[in-house]
């Protein structure tokens, strides 16, 4: 049964992580970051850390996967090797020599080695087999056998960083899950953004204020928000901070994943009681009921509320690529596979903002084994996206790249379709993904940003328009959202006015979904899940002739 199978997808267990081991290697190449140009770096010894990972065959999962590599046409292949000639050996320093934007200018450059030679010499956050592990279910979702959530702060921040906040996001996220693997019928592989969301790219390097020009704040682990010149200093040492941090969050989803709080039971209550509360929870209330009942079917047929499938969830972390520095220092040699991962994360992205094809992001990230994200906007040219993906997955494999579309509704029905076609002409396989929330910032009238939340349900069903349209598959969903109740976008069943934005608006960047507004999106989305899953059997039913 589908709801069944799908709640076994977790975080790996404590027990999964002892069936395994590999030796995540630190490079053993120096840093010396371009911010400015430095040589007095000295090459230093590094010891091997051997680190457990997720249960798997020891194998390398790019030769192994014969299937992948037949999907691709030759043509592609062919271009795919033209283009890895062009661009060159990759090591993890490669990337400084390409142009490199949206980092910081540290003033201490013999500070700035010594932090980033100290988180070297740190245990990986996250391990091989897990993002291994991530990659394969992306690739489910690239072939609509599975469905994306990834959602979570804007940016993390060291001052609202609780037990509680992760906690309530978490919920949140299993709470969405839930409503959308019932809808869809389908697996809901939950990502967050989380565990090292800290750093964030400006439109400006500089913010001005009465008269005063200081850098722009550029995320927690580089700079301080307070707008004084102090604070505004990016200061390397907060890194390690960012990196404690990281450490201690997934070790806590880690806990809750796996350690009863993600029980299914719990999870549908949770939905039982926000329907009861909603304004408009008779919308939901029919959905949360079919839930619970499929439960007790279960729990009839032997799966009980205690059988490990019910009371444990997967969950993976992912961030942007952007502060390169830290990336590097966080990449490990993993002995099974002889790839290189970035170990801050199971999945990174690279922005809207540094996806040049000559750029240093995307340089660094063709050699790092991880999923990889892309943001595309409607600025997005359907030939450099092509182009772009081939850098990024030369050997076309699924769930490698997941394309992170950020357009505005209008936008989204006019751009995405050429986008899609391109992809496709190039035999290109990725999972299309929608964030809503980039391309529907606003001003309210007394200053702040936020979002309509009838804007995001517009792009979300502009999303899923085009994909009914082009034949294609809606892989997922990517949010900004909180599990707090914060009044930071507009709108909603528990209606959020422009008034009501000040009262609880904590967000450190741009505006999130509350957890209301977050679980009431995933209702609407799963409603559109269910919809497209009968259409899809009536369709097979008719080209059977029964």
């Amino acid at each position: 049964m589908a709801l069944a199978g799908s709640t076994s997808c977790v975080i790996p267990s404590t027990k999964s992580f002892v069936q395994g081991q590999s030796q995540l290697i630190p490079s053993s190449k120096s840093h010396q970051p371009t911010y400015p140009n430095n040589n007095r770096n000295k090459a230093r010894s590094v010891n091997p850390i051997v680190a457990v990972h997720a249960a798997e065959p020891a194998k390398n999962p790019i030769v192994s996967d014969k299937s992948t590599t037949n999907t691709m046409p030759s043509s592609s292949t062919k271009t795919a090797k033209t283009q890895n000639a062009v661009l060159g050996k990759w090591t993890v320093d490669s990337w400084k020599s390409k142009k490199a934007l949206q980092l910081p200018e540290y003033p201490d450059q013999e500070e700035l080695d010594s932090v980033l030679r100290t988180i070297e010499s740190f245990p990986p956050i996250v391990f091989a087999g897990e993002a291994r592990s991530l990659e394969e279910r992306l690739g489910e979702a690239a072939m609509g056998n599975a469905f994306l959530l990834q959602g979570g702060d804007c940016a993390e921040s060291f001052k609202e960083f609780n037990a509680n906040n992760i906690r309530d996001t978490f919920r949140i996220l299993l709470q969405m899950g839930a409503v959308l693997m019932f809808g869809g019928q389908m697996p809901v592989i939950k990502v967050g953004r989380m565990a090292g969301q800290f750093a964030k790219p400006r439109s400006d390097p500089f913010e001005e204020k009465n008269g005063v020009k200081l850098p722009s704040y550029r995320g927690d682990n580089v700079n301080g928000d307070a707008f004084d010149e102090k604070s505004r200093l990016p200061d390397p040492q907060r890194m390690i901070r960012a990196y404690c941090q990281s450490a201690a969050t997934l070790n806590l989803l880690r806990a809750f994943a796996t350690g009863g709080y993600a029980a299914m039971q719990r999870v549908t209550q949770w939905n039982m009681d926000f329907t009861e509360h909603s304004e408009q929870g008779d919308r939901y209330r029919e959905l949360a009921h079919r839930v619970d009942e499929a439960l007790g079917f279960m729990a009839a047929a032997g799966l009980t509320v205690d059988h490990p499938i019910m009371t444990t969830t997967e969950f993976w972390t992912s961030h942007e690529c952007l502060l390169l520095p830290y990336e590097q220092s966080l990449t490990r040699l993993d002995s099974t596979s002889g790839l290189y991962y970035d170990c801050s994360a199971h999945m990174l992205w690279v922005g809207e903002r540094t996806r040049q094809l000559d750029g240093a992001h995307v340089e660094f990230l063709r050699g790092v084994a991880n999923p990889l994200g892309i943001k595309v906007s409607d600025k997005m040219d359907p030939t450099e996206l092509v182009k772009l993906i081939e850098i990024l997955n030369p050997q076309n494999k699924p769930g490698r790249i997941t394309i992170i579309t950020r357009m505005g509704a209008e936008n989204m029905r006019v751009k995405l379709p050429h986008l899609i076609r391109a992809v496709r002409r190039a035999g290109q396989i990725v999972t299309w993904v929608s964030d809503p929330m980039h391309g529907n910032t606003i001003k309210a009238p007394c200053g702040l940003k936020t979002r309509p939340f009838d804007s995001i349900r517009a792009e979300v069903r502009a999303f899923f328009d085009v994909h009914d349209q082009e034949g294609s598959h809606p892989g997922g969903v990517h949010l900004e959202m909180t599990g707090q109740n914060v009044t930071e976008c507009i709108g909603g069943s528990r209606t959020v006015t422009f008034d009501d934005l000040s009262s609880r608006y904590h967000t450190h960047c741009d505006p999130r979904l509350n957890a209301s507004q977050s679980l009431e999106l995933a209702f609407i989305i799963a409603e559109r899940l269910r919809k497209r899953r009968i259409q899809s059997q009536q369709s097979a039913s008719s080209s059977l002739g029964l």
